[in-house]
C-alpha cells in the first residue's frame, strides 16, 4: 500500500441546505413516481384501456375467440 496507514475514512457531513434538497428531491421523485403508477399502473402491468372496454359486440367477440 502506497502512504502511511490512516485512521480510517472520516467523510464530513453534509450541511443543512444539502440535506433539506436531497430530502426534497427524493420527496419529489416518490411524489411523481406514486402519481404516475396511478395513472399510468395498468398500463405497465399489462391492462390497456382499450381492452374489455364493454361496449358489446359480442358476435365482433366471438369471431375472433
Amino acid at each position: 500500500m502506497a502512504g502511511a496507514p490512516s485512521s480510517g475514512f472520516h467523510p464530513h457531513l453534509p450541511g443543512f441546505k444539502h440535506n433539506f434538497l436531497a430530502k426534497a428531491l427524493g420527496a419529489t421523485m416518490w411524489f411523481f413516481i406514486f402519481y404516475r403508477a396511478r395513472q399510468d399502473g395498468a398500463k405497465l402491468i399489462g391492462k390497456h384501456p382499450w381492452d374489455n372496454h364493454g361496449h358489446g359486440g359480442d358476435a365482433h367477440r366471438a369471431a375472433h375467440h
